[in-house]
C-alpha cells in the first residue's frame, strides 16, 4: 500500500469516525432527556419572544429540565424559525424531540370572540379589553393612529366603521395590532372590484358607502327592510334633502340609546342630519355585510319617509302627508302603551 492509498484510507477512517461522533452527538442532543411536569401545562408564547426566552420561560414554568439543551435541539433540528406564537397545551415529554414536536404540530388554544353588527369603536374597544385583556389605551393608540389607517386605506381619523362585525379566533394573549389588523382585513375582503366598481357607479367613495351603511345598521332591525330604508337615504340625497337620520343624533348624544328630544336635534354638529345636508363625515358605527351590500344595492322605489310601528318594523311613504299619518299612528300607539 503506497502513501497517498494510506492517506486515502486514513481520511475516510477520520470522516466515518467524525460522522458517528457527530451523530451520536445529535441524537443526545435531540433526545436529551427532559424531566419537566408530569401534568399537562399550559404555555404562552408571546409575538416577537426570542428562543433563548422561550427556552428559559420554559424551564421556569418546569416544563423542561435544560434550557440549554432544549435551545440545542431546536437549532439542531433547524426549526429556529418555526416556533409558533400561541398558547399551547404540552403533555409530559420525555425528551427535546417530543417537546418539540408538540410546540411545532399540536394546535394553539384558540379564543372565540364575537363582534356584534352596529357597534360603534367604543363597543368594539370594550369587548376587547373585556374578551382579550387588552388595555383601552392601547386599542386607541392603535385605532387612532391616522398612519397605521392609511396603510388600510382608511382616511379617517380614526377606525370607525372599519373595524368588521364577525366571529374572531384568537390566539390567547395576542397583540393589540394582531386583534385590530384581523378586523381591519376582514372589512377588506367585502371590497371586491365589483363592489368598489358599483360605489363609483353611484358616484360614492368607498367611505361614503361604509357611512352610508351604519346609517342603515343604525335604522334596520328586520333584514327584508335594510334595502327599502337605504332607497330611502339615496332618493332623498338625490333630491338634496337632509337625511334626518335618527342614529346619527344618537352618535352625538352621550347617553344610551334612547327617545330623541327636540332639542337634540338642535346639536350643532356635522354629523347632525337634522341639521346639515348630506352624509356626515363618517361612520356612526361598524356595519355589517347586510347593511353594506344595502347601501350599495338599493331597492327601487319613491320613498322619501319611514317611521316605526312599534314592532321593529317601518311604514314607507312617498310624502309628507303620508307620512304625518303614519307619525299619529306611532304616536297613538306609545299612548295607548303607556296607559296600559
Amino acid at each position: 500500500m503506497n502513501t497517498i492509498e494510506r492517506k486515502n484510507q486514513t481520511l475516510l477512517y477520520c470522516t466515518v469516525v467524525f460522522f458517528f461522533i457527530a451523530l451520536t452527538v445529535f441524537l443526545v442532543i435531540i433526545f436529551w432527556p427532559q424531566t419537566g411536569s408530569e401534568n399537562i401545562k399550559k404555555i404562552s408564547i408571546e409575538p416577537g419572544v426570542s428562543l433563548t426566552q422561550l427556552a428559559n420561560q420554559m424551564k421556569e414554568e418546569n416544563l423542561i429540565s435544560n434550557a440549554y439543551m432544549f435551545l440545542s435541539a431546536v437549532k439542531i433540528m433547524g426549526k429556529s424559525r418555526n416556533i409558533p406564537v400561541g398558547t399551547f397545551f404540552l403533555k409530559n415529554a420525555s425528551n427535546n424531540y417530543f417537546v418539540i414536536q408538540q410546540l411545532l404540530y399540536s394546535s394553539p388554544l384558540l379564543k372565540k370572540v364575537t363582534f356584534i353588527e352596529g357597534w360603534n369603536l367604543n363597543n368594539f374597544k370594550e369587548h376587547i379589553t373585556k374578551e382579550l385583556s387588552i388595555p383601552t389605551q392601547k386599542i386607541d393608540s392603535l385605532c387612532n393612529n391616522t398612519d397605521f389607517l392609511i396603510s388600510y386605506g382608511i382616511s379617517n381619523d380614526n377606525a370607525e366603521g372599519y373595524l368588521f362585525p364577525d366571529t374572531y379566533f384568537f390566539s390567547e394573549n395576542p397583540s393589540v395590532k394582531n386583534v385590530i389588523e384581523n378586523l381591519l382585513k376582514e372589512g377588506q375582503s367585502f371590497w371586491t372590484s365589483s363592489k368598489l366598481l358599483r360605489a363609483k357607479k353611484l358616484g360614492f367613495t368607498k367611505h361614503e358607502v361604509i357611512t352610508l351603511a351604519s346609517i342603515i345598521e343604525g335604522e334596520a332591525v328586520h333584514d327584508q327592510e335594510r334595502s327599502i330604508i337605504s332607497a330611502v337615504y339615496h332618493n332623498r340625497l338625490k333630491k338634496n334633502m337632509k337625511l334626518q337620520a335618527d342614529p346619527t343624533v344618537q352618535y352625538i348624544i352621550n347617553d344610551n340609546p334612547r327617545r330623541l328630544l327636540n332639542k337634540d336635534l338642535k346639536i350643532d354638529s356635522p354629523y347632525n342630519t337634522y341639521m346639515y345636508h348630506g352624509l356626515p363625515p363618517g361612520p356612526i358605527n361598524s356595519p355589517g355585510e347586510k347593511s353594506l351590500n344595502a347601501a350599495l344595492y338599493p331597492e327601487k322605489n319613491n320613498y322619501l319617509f319611514f317611521v316605526a310601528t312599534g314592532n321593529g318594523y317601518h311604514t314607507f311613504s312617498k310624502n309628507e302627508r303620508q307620512h304625518n299619518i303614519a307619525k299619529r299612528k306611532l304616536q297613538k300607539l306609545r299612548k295607548a302603551l303607556k296607559n296600559k
